[in-house]
């Protein structure tokens, strides 16, 4: 069990995805996405291994949902600085975790 205040330290956030692109260098089929998380944060990007369910011309315009207070992280030759969330399917292909509605970019789930 965790505390009310160890859940308020992870900062999660909706935002619009604005660009994808095939990620070459990854190790596992994966793209490169970068978000639009409001004026407050900007624009993020990151690395997802999301090949098996999505294409690329689908992602942009899409909300996600994304931790956006974890350190920058390099994925071979890219940094990925937030970390867009998503649940297994049967298969183990991801799903991505979206807004039922659309939100302002940058809500902060509480």
């Amino acid at each position: 069990m965790i505390s009310w205040e160890d859940f308020q330290k992870v900062d999660i956030r909706a935002g619009t995805i604005i660009k994808a692109e095939s990620f070459e260098g990854a190790h596992k089929p994966a793209y490169k996405l970068w978000i639009d998380f409001g004026p407050e944060l900007g624009i993020k990007k990151t690395s997802a291994q999301i090949t098996a369910l999505y294409k690329l011309n689908e992602l942009p315009g899409r909300q996600v949902v994304g931790i956006v207070n974890f350190p920058p992280k390099q994925i071979a030759n890219f940094i990925s600085d937030v970390l867009v969330t998503g649940f297994p399917d049967e298969h183990g292909r991801v799903i991505l975790t979206v807004t039922d509605k659309r939100v302002p970019n940058g809500s902060k789930l509480f």
